[in-house]
């Protein structure tokens, strides 16, 4: 609780006890022997400590020209109380209205703090490396290019690269991740992470400005001036609301006892529950808050929305359409299967194709050469390769331990005289008419490399771009979040886009696009449904601009994606994006909600009051009680992380 909150909680409390003492002492006639005066200057003195702020700032947007708001018309309405000697229920007013006012600020500031916890991933300083001395600076004056040594404990203040050391960073603050994160000799830590127990020295990529800890604290803090059609309806609503409303409590007081005559306080009591009533906070308050709660939780889950239009226009999403290449699949080519014809081992055969793409610097080449590594655990002898010839569209032919060594497609084999048709690998004719050089294409959603020894077919090996975790789990949490269709666009082969399709659970694809093509199939879609789409590349960006929502990976997608987006989701999971779904369908189902349930209470009081059949008491909760419900309600949204659409 903050030191203005905890101020204005004593004054309730003192306020409180002298309420207790004073109202039984009221209404049961014991203060009835002191004259009106005395009496009034009793219950002033406890109305002046939990009110006198409120008049404060009521006399200055007077001042200023901004009549009509919530300070004015309880000033007036307690003022007109004390007129009539209705002191208990003025001094009842005036006290619940700050407990509301107190309860919403608590409100507000819980639901911030899930968005402000990231506004402590701030970097204080950097440990800059120059000379061997080690020098605190501002982040902001390190170049790219100068080592930072980050201790066990500190953050990471800028994006680089880890020269020496081993450590494991704590991303909780940026990705909602709880498990830490290694970090080793050439990797890639970004700002904002928490350093675990080891000291690492890393080289700068980016200026702090273009850090991601300065992109998300600039996301962050612009956030809120992004309001939600809701919220500018609300907004618009109270401007006109509050005048018109003042001025009916005028007319309310006036008029009828002018035409049709009668007791001229029972009049003025009627327009004092009017105002009171007419107050605007229930709406004002919990429209704003409900969004802001709905970012909060987002934040919570490590998805960060820029602004509320963006969390409602996500509720109202019903086609999701996703980029294949660093979206549904790692954009990483991996050997996923080896197999070896007969006489002849997978390790053996791994060897074979590692001797003959060990001078290629071709993705599916380095591969190879990975996963040799890996299984083998030992280097090459480079000594045993000789006269190494790249064939354009073909492959790879060398000489390894002078005998001949064919690594690439059908083509390359063919032309070489190799029967294929000899091995056991079940490679069938059709897919292996790729063109690429290396490789061949593959029926199944990769690239086969093929490999022949000494004129002899030896097998193949089967390279994909593997697929995320969670992929096909996140596909079937769209559609219990309420997502119509899916849809995968893609510049890769069809058969590719084809396998990835079917083995994620993609609706639809296309495939063979270029970047304008995208655009040209998110445009056909927006004009039949609200859309969001979803991608990590710089040929994403202006897709991500034109869909009504646009969704981009934090972690390892590019800068522009993430300029561009709505929505960015820190760990590149997309798992989170049916969770972000159901955050923002609950946050407008709650918003709404609120505003029917407001309207009717106010509406159905203010009725009964202007017949004179609800007193001040029924106007404090019309406006206190309901503000606080709503706001309640509003809370919901905050504690809410979608989980419960992964059974």
């Amino acid at each position: 609780m903050t030191k203005k909150q905890k101020k204005a909680l004593k004054r309730i409390i003192i306020v409180l006890i002298c309420f207790a003492i004073l109202v039984p002492l009221d209404k049961t006639g014991v203060l009835s022997p002191f004259p009106w005066y005395a009496v009034a200057v009793l219950f002033l003195v406890p109305y002046l400590i939990i009110g006198y702020d409120v008049i404060i700032k009521s006399a200055k947007n007077i001042k200023n020209g901004q009549v009509f708001d919530e300070n004015f018309l309880m000033m007036i309405a307690t003022f007109a109380a004390f007129g009539m000697q209705e002191y208990s229920e003025a001094l009842a007013v005036m006290l619940f209205y700050q407990v509301g006012e107190l309860f919403e600020s608590y409100a507000v500031g819980k639901s911030r703090k899930s968005i402000s916890d990231m506004m402590s991933i701030a970097p204080e300083y950097a440990n800059l490396e120059k000379d061997g001395d080690v020098e605190e600076v501002d982040p902001e004056d390190v170049k790219v290019g100068d080592i930072i040594v980050i201790r066990p404990g500190e953050r990471i203040p800028l994006d680089g690269t880890v020269l020496s050391g081993e450590s494991f960073l704590d991303t909780a603050a940026l990705t909602g991740e709880s498990v830490p994160r290694r970090a080793a000799v050439g990797d890639a830590v970004i700002s904002g992470c928490l350093n675990g127990e080891g000291t690492l020295r890393v080289k700068v990529q980016k200026a702090y400005e273009d850090s991601t800890v300065a992109r998300i604290l600039d996301l962050v803090e612009n956030a809120s001036n992004k309001k939600a059609r809701l919220e500018n309806f609300i907004t618009r609503f109270a401007k006109y609301y509050t005048p018109v409303v003042t001025i009916g409590a005028a007319v309310l007081a006036l008029i009828p006892p002018l035409l049709f005559g009668g007791g001229w306080a029972d009049w003025i009591g009627r327009a004092c529950v009017f105002l009171i009533v007419s107050c605007p906070c229930a709406l004002v308050i919990s429209v704003p808050l409900g969004f802001f709660a709905g970012i909060g939780a987002s934040s919570k889950i490590g998805v960060l929305v820029k602004g509320s239009n963006y969390l409602e226009a996500l509720g109202k999403v019903r086609v999701i359409v996703f980029d294949k290449t660093g979206t549904l699949t790692k954009g990483e080519f991996e050997v996923s299967k080896v197999n070896a014809s007969e006489g002849i081992s997978g390790n053996q055969l791994l060897e074979l194709a590692a001797y003959g793409e060990a001078n290629s610097t071709h993705p599916i080449a380095q591969s190879v050469l990975r996963a040799y590594e890996k299984r083998l655990n030992e280097s090459l002898d480079r000594s045993r390769l000789s006269e190494v010839q790249e064939i354009a569209g073909h492959g790879i032919r060398a000489l390894l331990d002078g005998k001949v060594l064919l690594v690439g497609n059908e083509k390359l084999l063919s032309r070489e005289g190799v029967d294929i048709n000899c091995g056991h690998d079940n490679i069938s004719p059709d897919s292996t008419k790729g063109d690429t050089a290396t490789s061949v294409n593959d029926n199944q959603g990769g690239t086969r490399v093929l490999v022949s020894y000494d004129g002899a077919y030896q097998g193949s090996i089967l390279i994909s771009d593997t697929m995320k975790n969670g992929v096909s789990e996140a596909m079937s949490g769209m559609k219990r979040a309420g997502v119509r269709e899916t849809v995968m666009l893609t510049g890769d082969r069809k058969e590719s886009a084809e396998y990835i399709s079917q083995a994620s659970g993609v609706d639809r694809y296309f495939a063979e696009l270029l970047p304008q093509d995208k655009v040209a199939k998110v445009e056909k879609l927006l004009s039949q449904d609200t859309v969001a789409f979803v991608g990590d590349g710089i040929n994403d960006a202006p897709v991500l601009m034109r869909a009504d929502v646009g969704i981009a990976m934090g972690s390892l997608g590019s800068d522009a994606a993430i300029e561009a987006a709505d929505i960015v989701l820190m760990d590149d999971d997309i798992r989170k994006i049916p969770a972000v779904i159901s955050i923002a369908k609950r946050t407008l189902r709650i918003v709404k909600e609120n505003i029917v349930f407001a309207l009717t209470v106010k509406i159905l009081i203010l009725v009964l009051g202007a017949l004179g059949l609800a007193g001040m008491w029924a106007a404090v909760f019309a406006d206190v009680g309901v503000a606080v419900i709503a706001i309640l309600n509003s809370m919901r949204a905050l504690n809410y992380t979608g989980a419960d659409i992964y059974p």
